[in-house]
């Protein structure tokens, strides 16, 4: 993968910040014409989806990047927020599974961002019996 662009960069720090899930950014350059990057990231709710699309709005709006559109926000289960360079797809968990962008493109350069969410320990939990 080339080196990814500033805005991309902002892009991935803005979800970061707001703790998205399994970051991954795809170079498009050479595969699409519509765009030249996509990023795509999991939040864990709704209120989660929608601060993290808010967050990258705000973020690049300081750099003075405004989007083209904007979908989803409503249900929040897959926000698409469009850059026309950069396509930025905010998915929960069921969506993500379900639609599976990523393999749409296998052939496209891609960067995946460490998740640095901590794993749940299951913790066992021994049932007694009361006499």
């Amino acid at each position: 993968m080339q080196i990814i662009p500033e805005d991309v960069e902002m892009i991935i720090k803005a979800l970061q910040a707001k703790k998205a899930g399994d970051i991954l950014t795809l170079e498009m350059i050479e595969i699409m014409a519509a765009t030249d990057y996509m990023v795509i990231c999991t939040g864990e709710s709704a209120p989660q989806i929608r601060a993290l699309a808010d967050n990258v709005e705000m973020r690049l709006k300081e750099y003075g990047r405004r989007p083209i559109s904007i979908q989803g926000l409503n249900n929040a289960k897959w926000v698409l927020i469009d850059y026309g360079d950069v396509l930025v797809n905010i998915f929960d968990d069921e969506y993500r599974r379900y639609y599976e962008l990523e393999k749409l493109w296998l052939d496209a350069p891609r960067r995946r961002e460490s998740d640095e969410r901590p794993v749940a320990k299951q913790t066992l939990v021994k049932e007694f019996d009361y006499v």
